[in-house]
């Protein structure tokens, strides 16, 4: 074969004389891949061209390579950049010229970045994975990341230089999706390799300065119109949502009263189910005719953690315990404390001499599914707005939303179990709402953690904690009730989280879409 290559010339084929041309070449492959600390090493590399000859038997040798040899070293360190697999920053821009001039600012600013994330709240998994793109951006090759429950640990240790070790802790929390999504818009623009550590700065202040994009009285208002439409859609008439609706204004006011005034929200949280408790009750005493249970729900719904466990369950899922730890203990707090306040306003009830309530189960909405499916839709409107979303994810959200309550009657005509249709909807609005936030330029929790709140057992929750409040005879019905909707609670933050799973790989040609638009901004 090399003398037909050579024209006939046989033994004046040799390669050698052609070799000092081409070692120029390898040399320089050579001098490209030595660096093993790049992060474009993590990356899969092109193979060396075969010669035509050759061709046949590299394919042989490579074949019987892979049957004989073993599984990659299972003792290998991840490369920290694999972290970027699957998110929206996979295969970042990479700065290939060596570091900022100062890492330290560069170090400051990823710091700065994931305060803000956390604050807005965002999960581990997105606050890691905007830091790896933000820093392999900037040229910070060696970079390690440490997030806990409140706080964030980055380690710095270029080759032969001392080590820089930064910390900071995050203190307060704040409803701003807008804030968020304006933040991933950020990050991918870095990551698309447009803008400078400079820039990028300036951005990031221009965000955490902006006022939010709903007034506080517009925020209270659709607390009143959420808790009325939920009021209706468990079951409930219009007087009972007209009373929701009073009750959850008021108790909005309460909370920001309460919270001005610095107090912990384990007792704002009581505070808040005494008074929605409360009010139900003396409606009930001067014989309105409505099912206190019901007007309650309105109220429990607003007050529990729903971000908090879809982001406690993510990041359990996504290999973060400690965090997970820390936000299942808390939300487990808000648990207790609506159980305190409802014991509390029975106790006043029960002083005050007003009967028992009645909490059975409600055989569910009076009116027919279209109009349920437009209350959903505006329940879950009125929570964009409570959270702070961004204007125009609004309506999306509040689509993938009906579009998983459809799916739930769907399931539950079908006789799927009260435990698996609302996991089933959950899955499907997990798995919608990360192609919404993609083409929208969003992170995924910002439209699945609004659009999954209707899902989530508030007339069983209040029944369970309503039933361990009384007789010790119905305590055990309580307890089991409060774990079955426990379960149901944390079947629905399990199926968001499967659901943007199952949608990452028909998602991948959306990041890179998106970042390419980041790009040409």
């Amino acid at each position: 074969m090399a003398g037909a290559a050579g024209g006939g010339k046989g033994p004046r084929v040799p390669a050698p004389p052609k070799r000092p041309k081409a070692e120029p070449k390898a040399a320089q492959q050579g001098r490209q891949r030595r660096p093993a600390s790049r992060p474009t090493d993590a990356l899969p590399t092109t193979p060396h061209s075969v010669p035509p000859s050759g061709r046949s038997n590299a394919a042989a040798r490579t074949m019987l390579r892979r049957l004989v040899q073993g599984e990659a070293p299972p003792t290998q360190a991840m490369s920290i950049v694999e972290r970027l697999a699957g998110s929206p920053y996979a295969n970042p821009m990479m700065h290939v010229g060596g570091p900022d001039a100062s890492a330290r600012k560069a170090l400051d600013f990823a710091l700065n970045l994931a305060e803000t994330m956390f604050r807005y709240g965002a999960g581990a998994l997105e606050v890691e994975t905007s830091i790896i793109a933000v820093t392999a951006a900037f040229g910070l090759e060696n970079i390690e990341v440490d997030i806990t429950n409140q706080s964030v640990v980055l380690n710095y240790s270029a080759k032969d230089q001392t080590p820089t070790t930064v910390l900071r802790v995050v203190r307060s929390w704040t409803n701003n999706y807008a804030g968020l999504t304006a933040i991933h818009r950020l990050v991918s623009d870095i990551a698309g390799g447009g803008v400078s550590r400079i820039e990028a700065a300036q951005r990031l202040d221009e965000i955490t300065h902006r006022p939010k994009p709903f007034p506080r009285w517009m925020v209270t208002a659709a607390f009143g119109i959420f808790a009325a439409a939920i009021v209706a859609f468990v079951g409930g008439t219009p007087l009972g949502s007209l009373i929701g609706f009073v009750s959850c204004i008021l108790v909005d006011l309460v909370g920001r009263k309460l919270g001005e005034w610095r107090v912990p929200e384990f007792f704002a949280v009581a505070t808040c189910s005494v008074l929605v408790t409360l009010i139900a009750m003396m409606f009930w005493w001067m014989q309105v005719p409505i099912a206190p249970a019901l007007v309650v729900v309105g109220g429990i719904l607003l007050l529990l953690p729903t971000g908090r466990l879809v982001s406690a369950t993510q990041d359990a899922i996504n290999g973060f315990p400690v965090t997970a730890a820390g936000r299942f203990l808390s939300a487990v707090l808000i648990f207790a404390a609506l159980v305190a306040g409802i014991a509390v306003a029975l106790v006043a009830g029960n002083a005050l001499g007003i009967p028992p309530l009645e909490v059975l189960e409600s055989s569910g909405s009076q009116y027919p599914w279209p109009v349920v499916a437009v209350l959903t839709f505006i329940a879950v409107a009125m929570i964009c707005i409570a959270e702070q979303t961004d204007v125009k994810l609004v309506i999306p959200t509040s689509l993938v939303a009906v579009a998983g309550y459809l799916l739930l009657i769907s399931a539950t005509a079908a006789g799927v179990g009260y435990r698996l249709a609302p996991a089933l909807a959950a899955i499907l609005i997990g798995a919608l709402s990360r192609v919404v936030a993609l083409r929208l330029g969003a992170p995924q929790l910002v439209v699945a953690v609004p659009a999954v709140l209707f899902l989530y057992p508030g007339l069983t929750i209040f029944r369970s904690m309503y039933m361990l409040t009384l007789d010790s005879e119905v305590v055990n019905d309580g307890a089991l009730g409060l774990f079955n909707a426990l379960t149901v609670v944390l079947a629905i933050a399990a199926g968001v989280v499967l659901g943007d799973n199952l949608a990452r790989p028909f998602t991948r040609r959306l990041s890179s879409d998106e970042r390419q638009r980041n790009r040409r901004r």
